[in-house]
């Protein structure tokens, strides 16, 4: 008799109806477990932003003064603080997903990609929630409401599919390689800096420009910084003085994707083995 080769689990083993109510169930059960049995519950999500908000907008606006000639500056900032503790929260609490939840890897056959969506799900419950608190902000700021606010999904979109992308990877090489966590930790705090959430791109040297614009979330900041804060701002092919300068963060962009995918679904079938 011939032996017949099993397939070991996928990224997406079981369809897609499986892998979205999968997804569903762990992501609203990792919030709740998360922010429902703290004492202050939901709100912790919304200190921490805010206290680092206040740092910066301190430090940036007092001491270096980094905020002149930026037109609605506070709220520009804390908009920006927002978007990148999505990334940073998703990203960073992937990392070591399927370490955290082995148990389960290594009994149950399931769509794998469901452990580290389901932390970008999570993370994007709570950037809904904190930007509703933000808007309000900005209303009471004096700034908006304009017509493209109602851009905003399209703002998310490719700040959600950037997250996962770089959840899922760096979740499958943690998997094999436990550097990453520690790696990631440090790229990005780098990262934070090398994305125009403190600053805005006209105020760098032409010679740093280039450095920033090869950033996949930059195009996103600075789309952010004209259809949120202010329609009158350069937006990212003005700011960056060209759609010739923006294809480098696109080619990063979508070379992150790739990469992605084709190192998840190399390691998603041995995942169980390797842990």
């Amino acid at each position: 008799m011939e032996l017949r080769k099993v397939p070991g689990p996928s990224a997406l083993g079981g369809g897609w109806r499986r892998f979205f109510d999968l997804l569903w169930l762990i992501a609203v059960n990792k919030f709740k477990v998360t922010y429902v049995g703290a004492a202050l519950g939901y709100v912790w999500t919304l200190i921490r932003p805010l206290m680092l908000f206040a740092v910066l907008l301190f430090v940036f606006t007092q001491i270096f003064k980094i905020s002149g000639g930026v037109t609605h500056y506070p709220v520009l900032l804390l908009f920006g603080v927002m978007l990148f503790s999505f990334f940073q929260e998703a990203t960073t609490k992937a990392v070591t997903s399927f370490v955290a939840e082995e148990g389960i890897v290594r009994k149950m056959q399931f769509p794998r990609l469901a452990i580290p969506m389901a932390w970008v799900l999570t993370s994007l419950f709570t950037l809904v929630i904190n930007l509703g608190v933000v808007f309000v902000f900005i209303l009471a700021y004096g700034v908006g409401p304009y017509w493209t606010w109602l851009l905003l999904p399209a703002l998310l979109l490719p700040l959600l599919v950037l997250t996962t992308a770089v959840s899922a990877l760096l979740s499958a090489l943690y998997v094999r390689y436990r550097d990453v966590n520690i790696i990631w930790s440090v790229a990005v705090q780098a990262l934070f800096y090398a994305t125009p959430v403190l600053y805005v791109l006209d105020q760098l040297d032409q010679q740093y420009r280039w450095i920033i614009l090869l950033n996949p979330l930059t195009p996103i900041f600075l789309a952010a910084r004209e259809w949120i804060i202010d329609p009158a701002a350069p937006g990212p092919v003005d700011s960056a003085g060209g759609v010739a300068h923006l294809v480098g963060s696109l080619i990063v962009f979508v070379a992150v994707c790739v990469v992605s995918i084709w190192v998840f679904a190399r390691e998603a079938p041995r995942m169980a083995e390797e842990l």
